[in-house]
């Protein structure tokens, strides 16, 4: 089995990094967009962070433009985007793909361990959202519809 934390992945800032060198009980990894009717939920992602960040939880945004191309902007912009409109200042990443031969490994990796609806591995729109223990071993998946919010008692569960 591939090690999950072990995967490779460029900050949006182009340092390359890996999830087992952010010091996290748990991580929540969410492939985002800035012009998507989700986009909101921006808001949401950066209060679990505020509320849980000392107690372990990293919330790792991944921009992905292929839903409907909204996410057409370069990695600058998409930070200032997401700083200035929404706060955010929870750990960003570089535009990737998450379905398809491009995917980036993290997600195929992802989609493996943690299936969609009746065990589709594709990623249906923005926002899909995977919570990920101390480990890696534990992959659970949420819908793009799932607002960060209901997410609480998992990453309560996560973090005893």
């Amino acid at each position: 089995m591939t090690d999950l934390l072990q995967i490779p992945v460029t900050a949006i800032d182009g340092r390359e990094t890996r999830l087992a060198e952010y010091d996290a009980r748990a991580l929540l990894v969410v492939n985002t967009a800035s012009r998507c009717g989700f986009t909101p939920q921006y808001e949401g992602l950066e209060r679990l962070w505020q509320h849980y960040k000392d107690r372990g939880l990293v919330v790792m945004g991944f921009p992905c433009n292929q839903f409907g191309a909204q996410e057409p902007g370069e990695e600058g912009e998409i930070a200032s985007f997401c700083s200035l409109t929404f706060g955010v200042s929870f750990p960003l990443f570089r535009k990737l793909e998450v379905n398809g031969p491009g995917a980036h490994p993290l997600f195929a990796e992802l989609k493996r361990r943690a299936p969609g609806l009746l065990g589709s591995q594709r990623i249906k729109w923005n926002f899909t959202k995977f919570l990920i223990n101390a480990d890696g071993s534990k992959v659970e998946r949420f819908a793009p519809t799932t607002k960060p919010e209901a997410l609480r008692a998992a990453v309560e569960n996560l973090l005893r």
